[in-house]
C-alpha cells in the first residue's frame, strides 16, 4: 500500500510539472506583448485577438475530443503526449513564421487545438493516480497551469534584451519536456478500460455527440458546477490578459516603466494564483470544495466590483490589489473541476470535464473580445464587464452549497 502511494504521489508531481511546462504555450504571445505591439502596431485589441485565437482553438479541440467520445477512448498520456509536441511546433511557426496580426491568428488557433489535449487530459490523467485525493491533486494541477501560464511573463522580464521570438521558442522547449514527462509516465491504476476501435460500432453512446454526454448533463450536481464553473471563466482569462494593461495603468501615475518591469509584475499577479489553489485545496479538506470555491469567487467578485474606483491609489496599493485578485480568480477553478467530478460517473468524467472546459473557454473568448475592444474607452472600469461572471457563478452553485462540506 505504501509503495502504490508512494508511486501515485510521484506520478502526480509529474503531471504537475508536465502541465506547467505545457501550458507555458497558452500566454506566449502575451509574454511578448509590448515587442509585437511595437512591431505589428498592436493595439489592446489585437493583443485580445491573439489571445482569442488560442481560445478559439482550445474550444475547437475540446468539441471534437468530447464528441467523438477521444477524452474516453484513447489513453490520456498518448494524447497529452502527442498535443504537446504538436502544439511545441506550431508555437515554433508563430515565432518564425507570422508575418503580422494575420498570420499569427492561424498558428496561435492551432497552438489552442493542441492544449485541448494537455489541459482536460491531464486532469484527467491525475484521477486516474490519485481520485480519492480529487480537489488536492487538481488544485496542484491547476497552480501548475497558473504558474504555466505566468512563466512567459518572467522569461520575457529575465530575457529582456533578446528578440521576442527566442520567448516564445522557449515555451516550445518547454512543452516538449511536458509532453516526454507524460509519455513516460502513462496512465495510473485507476483508469478507465479504453473503447478501442470497437466503440464505432456501439453506436453514438461512444461515438458521436454520445448518450454518456446527455446522461451527465441532467446530473443536477454536475450542472450546478459547470454553471459555476462557467461564471468563473468569464473572469479568469479576461483577467489573464488585461493583467499587463493594468499594471502599465498602475505604473501610469509614476515615471515611465521598462517592459521587464511590467512583465515581472504581470508574472507575480498571475503566478501567485498558484498559492491559491494550493490553500483552497487546502481549506477544501474542511470546508469542502462548494463553499471553497464560492469564497474565492466571492473575493474576486469583489475586486472586480470594487477596482474601478482605486484608481486614485499610488502605484502600490493598485498592485496589492492587482496580487489580491490574482490569488482569488484561480483559486475556484480546481474545485469546480473536483465538484465535476464527483458528480459525474467514472467512464464519463473525460468527455464531462473537457465539454464543461469547452463552453467555458467559449465565454473566456467573448469576454476576452469584449474587455480589449472597449479597454481605452472604458480604462480601469472595464473590470466592471467581468463583475456578471462571479454573480452569476455564485448563484448557479447555490444548490451545492446546501450540501454536506465534501461538495
Amino acid at each position: 500500500m505504501d509503495d502504490r502511494a508512494d508511486r501515485a504521489d510521484r506520478a502526480v508531481i509529474v503531471i504537475a510539472i508536465a502541465q506547467l511546462l505545457g501550458t507555458s504555450l497558452w500566454f506566449s504571445a502575451n509574454g511578448a506583448m509590448r515587442d509585437l505591439q511595437v512591431a505589428w502596431q498592436l493595439s489592446a485589441s489585437g493583443i485580445g485577438w491573439l489571445t482569442n485565437a488560442v481560445q478559439a482553438g482550445f474550444i475547437v479541440g475540446t468539441l471534437l475530443s468530447a464528441t467523438t467520445g477521444l477524452a474516453d477512448r484513447v489513453s490520456a498520456s498518448k494524447v497529452f503526449a502527442v498535443c504537446g509536441v504538436l502544439g511545441a511546433a506550431l508555437n515554433a511557426l508563430f515565432a518564425l513564421c507570422s508575418s503580422g496580426l494575420a498570420s499569427a491568428l492561424v498558428f496561435r488557433f492551432g497552438v489552442g487545438v493542441a492544449l485541448a489535449g494537455i489541459y482536460p487530459l491531464g486532469m484527467k490523467l491525475l484521477v486516474t493516480w490519485a481520485p480519492q485525493r480529487a480537489a488536492q491533486t487538481l488544485a496542484l494541477l491547476v497552480a501548475m497551469l497558473t504558474l504555466g501560464t505566468a512563466s512567459v511573463h518572467a522569461i520575457r522580464a529575465l530575457l529582456s534584451s533578446v528578440p521576442w521570438q527566442t520567448v516564445v521558442l522557449t515555451s516550445s522547449v518547454l512543452a516538449v519536456i511536458g509532453a516526454l514527462l507524460v509519455f513516460s509516465l502513462g496512465e495510473g491504476p485507476h483508469a478507465g478500460p479504453h473503447a478501442g476501435p470497437h466503440a464505432r460500432r456501439s453506436g453514438n453512446r461512444r461515438f458521436g455527440l454520445s448518450a454518456g454526454i446527455g446522461e451527465v448533463v441532467r446530473i443536477k450536481e454536475f450542472r450546478a458546477a459547470a454553471l459555476g464553473y462557467f461564471g468563473h471563466m468569464w473572469e479568469l482569462y479576461a483577467f489573464w490578459t488585461l493583467t499587463p494593461l493594468l499594471v502599465q495603468r498602475a505604473f501610469a501615475s509614476g515615471a515611465p516603466v521598462s517592459a521587464s518591469t511590467v512583465a515581472m509584475w504581470s508574472f507575480l499577479i498571475i503566478a501567485i494564483g498558484a498559492l491559491g489553489c494550493l490553500a483552497g485545496g487546502r481549506y477544501s479538506k474542511s470546508a469542502g470544495s462548494a463553499r471553497t470555491a464560492a469564497l474565492a469567487l466571492t473575493i474576486s467578485g469583489t475586486l472586480c466590483a470594487i477596482y474601478p474606483l482605486t484608481n486614485t491609489l499610488g502605484t502600490a496599493a493598485q498592485l496589492a490589489l492587482l496580487l489580491v485578485w490574482g490569488i482569488s480568480v484561480i483559486a475556484d477553478s480546481p474545485q469546480f473541476s473536483a465538484l465535476s467530478v464527483r458528480a459525474c460517473p467514472a467512464d464519463k468524467i473525460g468527455g464531462a470535464l473537457t465539454l464543461q472546459n469547452s463552453f467555458g473557454f467559449f465565454l473566456s473568448a467573448c469576454s476576452i473580445l469584449w474587455s480589449t475592444s472597449v479597454y481605452h474607452t472604458l480604462d480601469v472600469r472595464v473590470a466592471w464587464l467581468l463583475l456578471p461572471g462571479p454573480i452569476v457563478g455564485l448563484i448557479a452553485m447555490t444548490p451545492l452549497l446546501r450540501k454536506r462540506p465534501r461538495w
